[in-house]
Parts: structure tokens; sequence; C-alpha cells
């Protein structure tokens, strides 16, 4: 018997009835032979950490757009916080540890530079639409290892592309990442608002601090706890209606004072006019895209407007800058 086979029957053994057990995954569109050592769901989420997309969310804003200050929350950190605590709650739930870190590392991939400005700009301009959890599987499938992708699972793609609001998994650990990106994008960005002197805590209403807490650690703690009491030998992820519902006030009182706060938006308009600058240029000359992209049009006969949108959802904040400088931007004459 292999490791990995012992690790699957570990699994049959300790998870919950209701976790996703590595031996019965739905599988791959292209078959492999099976790794030694790893289960499937763990070489899903090495392939995922080592992919050139992940390491691009470095430089990929989360909600303040270029912050002067050393500690804001970028793409990558959230990605990192949400897999944190959705591990967490995995491991409380006796689920699969391993493919819900997949999911949780992955269900960002195919986020724009600037963050939902970025997304936005392309939602408008772009005659398909254009939204990131679709985009974070169109990663995966099609544009990783120049254009062979990473041939991930059926459930962490399912994962990734659920991970909304209004998404739906079809395993819990795809629900408890659904959950956790919440909770840890609400928190997060919350502690970086403090940070920017925009929100104190005197704006949370009494009534939700006396649900969930009177800082930012309790309330977070308070969301883990209920999750886990309420989830514990269930067949789906739940929280209680009280605390749920007094999640999405504090979600809502971010959309009001944080998400559309003039302070913290005051360049995203910049942003949105530079990607559609960007995506009308590089529709009219997709010959000055990456050649893997280029590839893309001429050798797989991939529609030019898509693969547009993949060219700019996979540029960094600074690499779109760059580019539109390049493009835009008069050069200063040189001096002889």
């Amino acid at each position: 018997m292999t490791i990995r086979e012992s690790l699957e029957q570990m699994e049959i053994q300790n998870l919950s009835p209701y976790a996703s057990h590595s031996a019965h995954s739905v599988g791959r569109d292209r078959p492999e032979e099976e790794c030694d050592i790893r289960t499937v769901y763990q070489r899903d989420r090495d392939r995922i950490l080592h992919c050139k997309a992940f390491r691009r969310m470095k430089d990929k804003t989360q909600v303040f757009l270029a912050p002067q200050g050393d500690h804001y929350r970028n793409r990558l950190t959230h990605t990192l916080e949400v897999s944190q605590t959705a591990r967490t709650i995995a491991k409380a739930l006796r689920l699969n540890e391993d493919l819900v870190e997949a999911i949780a590392l992955g269900h960002d991939l195919g986020h724009t530079p600037f963050g939902h400005a970025g997304e936005r700009a392309l939602n408008q301009v772009h005659e398909g639409g254009f939204a990131h959890y679709k985009q974070s599987v169109r990663v995966v499938e099609t544009l990783e290892k120049r254009g062979e992708g990473l041939n991930l699972t059926w459930e962490v793609r399912d994962g990734m592309l659920n991970h909304r609001t209004s998404g739906t998994p079809h395993t819990l650990e795809g629900q408890v990442v659904r959950f956790c990106d919440k909770i840890s994008y609400i928190h997060h960005d919350m502690d970086d608002a403090m940070r920017a002197g925009i929100l104190t805590e005197d704006d949370i209403p009494i009534t939700l601090r006396m649900e969930l807490g009177f800082t930012i650690r309790e309330r977070l703690n308070t969301l883990v706890h209920d999750i886990v009491k309420n989830s514990w030998d269930q067949d789906c992820i739940r929280m209680s209606p009280a605390i749920e519902e007094a999640m999405m006030d504090l979600r809502a009182l971010m959309f009001r004072t944080v998400y559309e706060s003039p302070i913290a938006k005051k360049e995203e308009d910049k942003a949105v006019d530079m990607l559609t600058a960007l995506y009308e240029y590089y529709v009219k000359h997709p010959d000055a895209m990456s050649k893997e992209y280029v590839d893309l049009v001429e050798k797989k006969k991939e529609k030019t407007e898509t693969v547009v949108c993949d060219y700019l959802s996979g540029m960094t904040d600074q690499y779109s800058m760059k580019k539109f400088q390049e493009l835009f931007i008069p050069k200063s004459w040189e001096v002889y």
C-alpha cells in the first residue's frame, strides 16, 4: 500500500461522513497517474501554490489602491487569511482540510488588477461580461501552463466557481470557503479601514458589537465558533440566523462606509478608464499582447476579446500602469 492510499484510508476512517474523501473524488478532466505520496487534493493545492497567477496576487489590490503603508492587505494576503480561517473550521468539523485549502488558495486567481474596480471595468467594456470567479476557473482550466491548464479535480473547481455570496458549492468544503471569504474580507478590510482613518469602532452600531464582539478579533472568533457549532455533524454549513443577520449587517456597513467611500475609491475611476483604454487597444492590436496570449488567438482560435480579458485580468496593478504608460504617455525626447 502506498503512502497516498494510507492517507485515503485514514480520511475514510477519521473524517466526517459528510466530508469529501480524496479516494472518492469525481476526478480530473484528463486522467493522470496517481501520486504515490499525495492525495488528489494535496496535488491540486500544490499546483495552485506554484502557478504564476498565484504569485501575481501579491501585487493586486484588495480594497485600497496604491495604499501608503506596508500593512494593508493585498489579494494574496486576503487569500491566505481565507485559507487559514477555512482550515480552522474544516479541522473542527472533521472535513477535508486539503480540499478546503486548495479551494481557498485558488478562489481569487482570476481577479483583476485594482480589485473590483478592474472587474467592473472589464465587465462593462467586454460584450460577454466579466466575473472574477469564472475567470479563476478559466485560469486553472485554460490559461496556466501555456494553455494546458492545471487539470484540477472537479471538487476544487466547483468550490472556486461558487465561492461568491450567491454561489452554491456542492461540497461542504466549498461551503466553508464561501463563508470564510466573506468573514475574512469583512474583518481584514475593517482593520485596514481603521488603519486608514475611514472607520472607528464607534461607527459600528452598539447592537452589532453586543451581538458579535467589541473588537475585530472578538467578532472573528464569534463567527467561526458559530459556524462550527451550527454545522457540527450536519450535511451543510450554516450559521445561526441571528449571527448571520448581524454579519450581513456588518457587511452592509462596510459597503456604506468603506467600499463606497470617496476616500477609499477616489482613484477607482482612473483605474477603470485605464483598463478600458487598454482593452480597446489590445482588441485592435492583439499581436501586442504577450506571446502566450497571442498563441491562444492564433493557434487555439480563442476569441480576441476573451483573450484580451485574460491578458488584462492577469496583470498586476504596476504592470497594467506600465503598459498604459508605454502605449499612451508620450516618451521624453532624448538629448543628444
